[in-house]
């Protein structure tokens, strides 16, 4: 039972990189074939410039997922190290927005030829939303605290009935957070 935790991470992560490599082979297979095969005449050295170029944040993507997702399994069997959580929130979450987005872009490109590729424009256009929203979520956050601490220095208008109860009293005054 020890490591049970871990051993399951390492299970989730080995199926969840298993499956990306696979999805991404198809992916790049079904884009040079096709544009070997049925769009030939439209293939020009710009077609795999832009390929080679756009696609290499999905392939760096994936060897930064393999690199802290796979996990080390020592040669006795025993299990070294699970991996990090490839499902975690935050920048792994936007990596995966950004391998995804740069698949369907590919998907795209090879069917519909190199303006598909502008597509791609939304991967920084997202990334600046995300900013600008974090950043606005920030100063909100920041104003609440400013808030707060006014209130907090003078008297507070929302008094509990127990609290106006002893102020009638005349008990002593308590500081409330």
């Amino acid at each position: 039972m020890a490591q049970k935790a871990a051993k399951q991470q390492a299970a989730r992560n080995t199926s969840i990189l298993n499956r990306t490599h696979l999805i991404s082979l198809a992916i790049n297979a079904f884009f040079i074939l096709l544009r070997l095969v049925l769009f030939q005449a439209s293939s020009t050295r710009t077609t795999y410039l832009l390929y080679g170029i756009l696609s290499l944040p999905a392939f760096v993507i994936e060897f930064w997922f393999e690199r802290i997702g796979r996990p080390l399994i020592a040669s006795n069997g025993e299990l070294k190290k699970s991996g990090e959580d490839l499902e975690a929130k935050g920048l792994t979450d936007y990596m995966w927005d950004v391998l995804y987005w740069t698949w369907g872009c590919t998907i795209t490109a090879a069917v519909f030829g190199n303006k598909a590729w502008y597509g791609w424009i939304m991967v920084p256009l997202y990334s600046a939303w995300l900013a600008w929203t974090t950043v606005g979520g920030m100063r909100q956050g920041m104003a609440g605290m400013a808030e707060k601490s006014s209130n907090a220095e003078g008297l507070n208008s929302s008094t509990s009935n127990r609290q106006k109860k002893r102020e009638k009293r005349g008990d002593q005054k308590y500081q409330y957070r």
